[in-house]
């Protein structure tokens, strides 16, 4: 049972990246899915998330407009497209599957650096 994130990297103010959370050994389309980032010395933040039935999605008021969420369960997959980046989102992103009664796994995180 795995939960690795891809995609992170040094991106300059107002460009983009997508960050990646592939799953495997486990139901993946039957989990909720979330986007958590710490940046230093910070407590972790919530980011996004999308459900496991219908697909619905909710956003931090710091990344909604920017970001979106999508899921691609043919390829176990769920994505973070991140747009018109700040300097503020510098951060470790790490994604979250839950379900309820079941157990909760995390990625190991994926660096994010947006400077110019």
């Amino acid at each position: 049972v795995q939960l690795v994130e891809s995609g992170g990297g040094l991106v300059q103010p107002g460009g983009s990246l997508r960050l990646s959370c592939a799953a495997s050994g486990f139901t993946f389309n039957s989990y909720v899915v979330s986007w958590y980032r710490q940046a230093p010395g910070k407590e972790r933040e919530w980011v996004a998330q999308i459900s496991d039935v219908g697909g619905g999605t909710n956003y931090a008021d710091s990344v909604e407009g920017r970001f979106t969420i999508f899921r691609d369960n043919t390829e176990n997959t769920v994505h973070l497209q991140m747009n018109s980046l700040k300097r503020e989102d510098t951060a470790v992103y790490s994604c979250r599957a839950w379900r309820t009664g079941g157990p909760i796994y995390w990625g190991q995180g994926t660096q994010v650096i947006v400077s110019s």
